[in-house]
């Protein structure tokens, strides 16, 4: 998998030498095609898929629907209209392609033939579509919206209520319960539902009214819902919590298409999610925690049995996290994707349990799992931390996979990725503790180079086999950095008891675990002892502010979206079982872990050059933790920046905005590195065109 992920396309000049590739930057980061969910059509020809390219003229990612054959051959391009093309879903006769677009001026179901041609619109909704799936009998469609609980599928009436809120003097809200804002965004009295509608004709019917959100807020990963094989029957997640801020428990629920009472199926207090449905209807799977009010909690694969009411659990003997599910075609085996030591293979199980095994494995990441009608081929999406997301098809009877789409090979012929080297090595309580470590562009063993420590999320977060578009280390690679990524306690995928470790202890043997690493990774004679930075955001900036009242060992910091004060933190924060569980409770129920946990605690020994970095509309770390931290620095007279964003949240997301972070930190890294260091001039660093990268 690894040789299939790693394209090997070299420029070879006149002499028939392979030309030096140019260091991998955040220019050559935003003309890649962003390829997501992959979707097998039913007759098991074509490929269906969403290509994302950053326009920087309009500062904006657009979105467009492609095919490729499952052959392999050209990828063609379905959609023009508009710049959010999403979601494709194919009719069960594979003839045509309903998605969702906003070419009209908001998110909307449409409808085309399986060429492109022939799209008209379903929906014209005041408060827009969402997610879709396509009915058995290419009739319906099942979607989400979110709507005024009193008004339900009346579109007069919400269309009414919306104007009003726009257009009222008045913009004031009353919040009568917590989870009144989330990520980036306030709350009002609108909740998703699901609804159906005729292709045909008809208005679309609401599902699931009332006043919970379907699906809620749980457990991330694939659709809240799913529709059984004969149409007949929706299984969908809901969370029934009087105080959703604390509570994770979610429960399936059933409800018939044509209407009536929903009924819940599960009874565990903690999260079940992602239900789908066998394709005989005898079963659905879905994925499950045990432990109430833990997010992070180890992710099981579940099987209902329709017949009886019975459930297993496939997975109790695997200690990694189910991550999606998908059926055989006869039933008879589940396919699922987990996390373990920084890659995500494919697993596969039968149904009736027994032994999981590795259907698709190798150094990447892993997902969009699909098999053909006759079972003998799996479309999948790979991807590793050197390659972006392909889509590739392997075959049941073993040979190495085909690539499917190459819509980056002429970006990733000029630019090197370099391949990402695992390390193992021993924490200060000999805990083995693994971690990768990625060399810059055009290495050269005989030089020194500045090594950057980069602290991931979470903190039930991970390093991986992985591409990403934020927090990219072949950008800071091909800046000239050795850069090291820990996996140290909390994270996910070297075993539950490895991720539960960090409950209490957020900077105990965490920060051991990485100060280790860093002094593994000094041994290695390229690497200039005397030029150490270190970043990392929400925990890793977290964990960043902790080193800055606890080691002077490092030239400079980066902290994004980091924790600062623990108890102001708790009080600002949507998502409150995440603290609750974190810090055993509240700080008035616990004041010394906040207080001993707390960055805050240690100003008086902020002595190291930071960047601070937060937005506006974060609402998971409020933006007043960035304030409270440069406030400090300033007040300590320590060399500190604030790059403050007022249009963006927990995650720098639009493009300009993602090229000014990383030319910031960037230059912020090299100037404590390297005092000889002089920051280029934009028309140097920024290449010749026409203000758009990734034209289409």
């Amino acid at each position: 998998m690894r040789t299939t992920l790693l394209l090997l396309l070299f420029a070879v000049t006149a002499f028939g030498q392979p030309a030096a590739k140019k260091p991998f930057d955040v220019w050559a980061l935003h003309r890649l095609v962003r390829i997501s969910d992959a979707q097998l059509s039913p007759d098991g020809s074509t490929v269906a898929f969403v290509g994302a390219r950053v326009s920087l003229s309009s500062n904006s990612t657009e979105k467009q629907i492609y095919v490729v054959p499952r052959a392999g051959g050209v990828q063609d391009r379905l959609t023009f209209d508009g710049k959010s093309n999403t979601r494709p879903r194919w009719s069960p006769d594979s003839t045509r392609i309903a998605y969702l677009s906003e070419r009209g001026g908001s998110s909307q179901i449409w409808i085309m033939d399986a060429d492109g041609s022939r799209s008209r619109q379903i929906t014209d909704l005041a408060t827009e579509a969402s997610g879709l799936l396509f009915s058995p009998n290419g009739q319906h469609l099942v979607f989400t919206s979110r709507v005024f609980p009193d008004c339900g599928g009346d579109d007069d009436c919400n269309r009414e209520l919306l104007a009003q809120r726009k257009e009222g003097p008045l913009q004031a809200r009353l919040y009568e319960g917590l989870l009144y804002r989330h990520w980036d965004q306030w709350g009002d009295d609108r909740r998703s539902h699901l609804f159906i509608v005729n292709l045909e004709e008809g208005e679309p019917r609401d599902l699931t009214p009332g006043r919970h959100d379907v699906p809620p807020f749980s457990l991330g990963g694939p659709d809240g819902y799913d529709l059984s094989p004969d149409g007949f029957e929706v299984c969908f997640t809901m969370n029934t919590s009087d105080d959703p801020a604390l509570s994770t428990n979610s429960d399936l629920y059933v409800v018939p298409t044509e209407g009536g009472e929903a009924v819940v199926i599960t009874s565990n207090p903690a999260a079940d999610a992602s239900p789908v449905y066998s394709p005989d209807g005898r079963f659905i799977a879905y994925r499950a925690q045990a432990r109430p009010g833990y997010e992070s909690d180890r992710v099981r694969l579940m099987v209902y049995n329709r017949n009886t009411g019975d459930v297993a659990s496939l997975t109790e003997t695997l200690d990694r996290w189910v991550s999606s599910i998908s059926w055989s075609p006869d039933s008879s085996r589940l396919f699922f994707t987990a996390e373990d030591r920084g890659r995500e293979p494919i697993f596969m199980v039968p149904v009736e349990g027994g032994g999981t095994r590795m259907a698709v494995f190798g150094d990447a990441h892993h997902g969009d799992v699909q098999l053909t009608p006759d079972g003998k081929s799996v479309i999948y999406t790979g991807n590793s931390g050197s390659h972006p997301v392909e889509i590739f098809r392997g075959s049941s009877s073993g040979g190495p996979p085909e690539q499917l789409t190459h819509l980056n090979d002429e970006v990733l012929s000029e630019y090197e990725s370099t391949p990402f080297e695992e390390v193992t090595y021993e924490s200060s309580d000999g805990a083995s503790i693994g971690g990768f470590l990625v060399k810059p562009a055009n290495f050269d063993f005989e030089r020194k180079y500045p090594l950057l420590l980069l602290i991931h999320g979470g903190p039930q977060g991970a390093w991986g086999e992985s591409w990403s578009y934020r927090w990219n280390p072949q950008v800071f690679a091909g800046a000239g950095f050795v850069v090291f990524m820990p996996n140290p306690r909390g994270s996910t995928g070297y075993g539950q008891a490895l991720t539960d470790a960090i409950r209490g202890d957020w900077g105990g043997m965490v920060y051991e675990d990485i100060m280790a690493g860093v002094d593994y990774v000094l041994r290695r004679p390229y690497i200039n002892k005397d030029q150490l930075v270190a970043a990392g955001g929400s925990y890793g900036g977290y964990m960043v502010n902790w080193m800055l009242g606890h080691t002077d060992r490092f030239q400079a910091f980066v902290s994004h979206a980091g924790v600062y004060d623990l108890r102001s933190m708790f009080g600002a924060t949507e998502e409150l079982w995440f603290p609750m569980w974190e810090f055993r409770g509240a700080p008035w129920e616990n004041q010394q872990m906040y207080e001993q946990w707390s960055p805050s605690t240690f100003v008086k020994d902020f002595r190291t050059p930071t960047l601070v970095i937060h937005g506006q509309k974060d609402y998971r770390v409020p933006v007043t933790q960035g304030m409270q931290l440069f406030t400090a620095l300033q007040l300590r007279k320590t060399p500190s920046q604030f790059l403050y964003f007022p249009d963006e949240g927990h995650w720098i997301l639009k493009p300009r905005n993602s090229i000014h972070w990383h030319e910031t930190v960037i230059d912020w890294l090299k100037r404590w590195v390297d005092r000889s260091y002089r920051k280029p001039s934009r028309e140097a660093a920024e290449p010749a065109a026409d203000g758009q990268a990734g034209v289409p």
